[in-house]
């Protein structure tokens, strides 16, 4: 199967609100950046009564772009996929200004405890102050005027990661387990391919037309590009089992191979792509490592 046909084509419309399609209008923040693309999407569903869905960074401009948006409308919940400060931190600010309660998976958590001399090359990313006045197990569903979300979870990206369906719509909101625009970061200790591909295995299985996510436009044929995901990241995984048995033992050689083509500025996140493959693939047993998996660890055939 070919990889995903990804779709770089999106106008953030910074300041304003995008109506999406009936019921749900999107507000995107102006945090551009190589792993956020044009910047954070927030969506506002329902009419009068309203929800949020990843309200964004601790933002003034797009704070003022929420509350214009709202319009004086009430909103009862405020959803977070996952707790990256690109989607959560604006949901103090939000709860203070409107008395709505927060709804998630839980508290940041890696998918890992860090082994001993390990650096979180992405602590500094992570909201440890978002606690949800809710916690959504899988499945559990909250509804409002007009509209009610179910949590599915979708650990990967991050151990807290969620993503919710508007039932009745066929519609998804995947954070940033899905996006039109690239493959999503997965990054240890944080996330973890294994978790990841189990959580994309469970997106195909459903039945959603359409997917807004976390960054960038939607996913409008999700049947099509979540196989083609799907085989994009195993293409990957082919791709590291390769280089181990070519000769490459560690992971910096592996990266210079795998992403030839890709902006070196990118090769440390890239390192770190490769790093969660090779978990997944030494808990497998396909891969040995000479001590516990690490950017520093040299690595042989299984």
């Amino acid at each position: 199967m070919e990889s995903p046909a990804f779709d770089l084509a999106f106008e953030p419309a910074y300041g304003r609100a995008v109506p999406v399609v009936s019921g749900i209008a999107r507000v995107t923040a102006e945090n551009p950046g190589p792993f956020t693309f044009f910047g954070t999407n927030s969506y506002l569903v329902g009419t009068s009564s309203l929800a949020v869905i990843d309200p964004g960074p601790e933002d003034e401009a797009h704070y003022q772009a929420l509350m214009a948006a709202l319009g004086g409308r009430e909103v009862t919940h405020i959803f977070v996929s996952h707790t990256h400060r690109d989607h959560s931190p604006l949901a103090r600010r939000l709860q203070a200004a409107t008395g709505a309660v927060t709804v998630g998976q839980g508290p940041h958590r890696p998918a890992r405890r860090l082994r001993a001399g390990e650096v979180n090359p992405f602590a500094e990313s992570s909201d440890l102050e978002f606690v949800p006045d809710l916690a959504l197990g899988d499945g559990e569903t909250i509804a409002g005027d007009g509209w009610s979300l179910t949590a599915v979870l979708t650990p990967g990206h991050t151990a807290n990661h969620a993503a919710f369906a508007l039932e009745g719509r066929e519609i998804l909101f995947s954070g940033d387990h899905v996006m039109a625009w690239s493959t999503s970061i997965v990054a240890p200790p944080d996330g973890s391919m294994g978790d990841y591909m189990a959580s994309l295995d469970r997106l195909i299985e459903r039945e959603d037309g359409l997917l807004l996510p976390g960054h960038g436009g939607p996913v409008n044929e999700p049947k099509i590009f979540l196989p083609a995901l799907k085989a994009h990241r195993l293409k990957r995984e082919r791709a590291v089992l390769a280089r181990v048995a070519a000769g490459d033992r560690g992971i910096a050689e592996m990266v210079k191979a795998i992403y030839r083509d890709t902006d070196p500025k990118l090769h440390g996140a890239a390192a770190l792509s490769v790093l969660a493959h090779i978990e997944d693939l030494v808990e497998r047993g396909e891969i040995v490592a000479d001590g516990p998996p690490s950017l520093a660890a040299s690595y042989r055939p299984g």
